[in-house]
């Protein structure tokens, strides 16, 4: 048995801790006490995972480790994984705080206390009967071996510690105890721990019933108790990257404390990743722009997470035929998609949550719109893995929402699915597409150069106007476009748009152009305070 943990010994244990956690996926998914956009946790923790093992190197355990927390913050998705992304964190300043020498049982097990207490301090209201829970009943469990063993020792005594807090995470927690399921994120880090003690000795994980065995899963109630974090005050979950100096985070927890629940802020100086579910969204978004530059933002309705899992429980009982998976950003734009019969995915989603997606829907042919050009690639990867997994996927390579309007819009299910989705196609190209903007800094553009706070009009990716008004800006960019032809305009107000702009440019375009159509949408997408079809 080993005495020391090195380099090599933590990247087997990340790769290890990732192939187990994508066995046990599915059964951590079903272990969610309410369909909240971080209920799906063993999806969540294996797509953290995944980022962190991308990331895990270094010429010692430590430096390991520590690429190991960068790549999970980075791609820490849901509650749960901001939560493995913080004890990763924990772990890495642990070993650097014991300095060079060999990583023993002592050395781990301090790592360990240091990770687990780092993850319960960084959630503004810490709940027993969680992932915070089990992780201080593994890192006791870890400290008290330690005095009597080596790191196999505490390895052992980490995950049996975790496993025995599990058991009782029903005992802390209503809502586990009504749905007779122990908690998920905790059951992710008693597999995370056995795959430790595996990579170390060699020996298989038990094969532990005790994730599944409380209440058997078909006696389960699943949505119909109390969310497992957060109270169902709040209707939205809110995420974002934000680079920002230490002091300014410390006055956004304040602000965000104040607007919501399930608040957790995790990183180091300058790169921090925010998680809060609110009822104001725009206000939790403006507090991270306060205080530094937020980015990768994703805002999801719990109403939609509760709706999306209805839908994928009628497609799993009654498999339709077809299906259409959208990207966006935006409430409102998410509501119009669903509207036309779309699962939607918000934000800047992985080839593995458009996987999902796909598959969920419970379709034999679906069609993807990725709506930017950054998840084009993406969205190819995706639909090929779908297809290995016998969907019969294709993407319509749409660049803007405005282009999956109007996609859509043409769908026949009488058709042939190829003729389908060449169909789709056409009618996306035929739509042109512009986005109205505001520029954040200096730049020479083919229109000319911009200064911040500018105007921008773009039009296929490239600058096509530069203003000081927005809403004659958009007068003018409605203009041009309409001058090479066009029966149908389509206006998408964006988050930051101002007052009436909807009103404004369609009384524009019916004094100007006559016989041209328009239809106005409330989108509440960010960035983009207006986007614009024509067809």
């Amino acid at each position: 048995m080993p005495d020391s943990v090195d380099a090599a010994a933590v990247r087997r244990w990340c790769a290890a801790g990732l192939a187990a956690l994508r066995r046990h996926q599915a059964e951590i998914d079903a272990l969610n006490v309410y369909p909240v956009p971080d209920g799906d946790t063993g999806t969540n923790l294996v797509l953290t995972m995944s980022s962190a093992v991308e990331a895990a190197t270094g010429a010692t355990a430590a430096e390991v480790v520590r690429g190991a927390a960068r790549g999970a913050l980075l791609g820490a998705r849901g509650n749960s994984g901001i939560i493995l992304a913080q004890l990763f964190k924990g772990l890495a300043a642990g070993l650097e705080r014991a300095g060079a020498q060999p990583v023993t049982g002592d050395v781990l097990a301090g790592a360990l206390d240091h990770a687990a207490h780092g993850a319960y301090d960084a959630v503004a209201e810490p709940v027993e009967g969680t992932v915070l829970t089990v992780g201080v009943a593994a890192a006791k469990a870890a400290v008290d071996a330690a005095a009597r063993g080596g790191v196999v020792a505490v390895a052992r005594a980490a995950s049996q510690g975790a496993r025995e807090a599990l058991a009782r995470t029903p005992e802390q927690l209503p809502a586990l105890a009504r749905a007779g399921v122990v908690d998920a994120g905790g059951r992710g880090l008693v597999v995370l721990l056995d795959a430790l003690v595996a990579t170390l000795t060699g020996d298989e994980p038990p094969d532990d019933p005790i994730a599944a065995a409380v209440v058997p899963a078909g006696a389960r109630p699943g949505a119909t108790v109390e969310r497992e974090t957060g109270s169902a005050e709040f209707a939205y979950e809110v995420q974002y990257l934000l680079e920002a100096r230490a002091d300014a985070v410390e006055t956004l927890r304040g602000a965000l404390a104040g607007l919501g629940d399930s608040l957790v802020i995790v990183g180091d100086e300058p790169t921090w990743h925010v998680h809060v579910h609110v009822n104001d969204v725009g206000a939790a978004i403006e507090a991270g722009v306060e205080a530094g530059r937020p980015s990768r933002i994703t805002v999801t309705r719990f109403e939609d997470q509760i709706a999306g899992r209805s839908a994928r429980a009628e497609a799993a009982a009654a498999p339709q035929e077809r299906a259409v998976v959208v990207v966006c950003s935006g409430p409102g734009l998410a509501d119009l998609l669903e509207s036309e019969g779309a699962t939607v995915l918000t934000g800047n989603p992985s080839t593995r949550q458009l996987v999902d997606a796909i598959v969920r829907t419970g379709a034999e042919h679906v069609v993807v719109l990725p709506n930017d050009a950054n998840v084009l690639a993406v969205a190819a990867a995706a639909a090929g893995e779908a297809r290995a997994a016998g969907v019969r996927a294709g993407v319509v390579p749409t660049r803007s929402p405005v282009q999956a309007l109007a996609a859509m819009a043409v769908r026949d299910p009488a058709r042939r699915f190829e003729d389908d989705v060449i169909a789709m196609a056409e009618a996306a190209a035929r739509c042109r597409s512009a986005e109205v903007t505001i520029a954040g800094r200096e730049a020479l553009t083919v229109a000319g150069r911009c200064q911040p706070g500018d105007v921008l009009a773009i039009v296929d990716g490239e600058v096509n106007l530069i203003g000081q008004d927005l809403p004659q800006t958009a007068c003018l960019l409605l203009d041009r476009m309409l001058t090479g032809g066009g029966e149908l305009v389509t206006l998408i107000a964006g988050r930051d748009a101002p007052e009436g702009l909807g009103a404004a440019l369609r009384a524009h375009v019916e004094g100007s152009w006559p016989f041209v159509e328009v239809q106005c949408y409330e989108g509440g997408q960010p960035h983009y305070p207006l986007l614009v079809g024509v067809e």
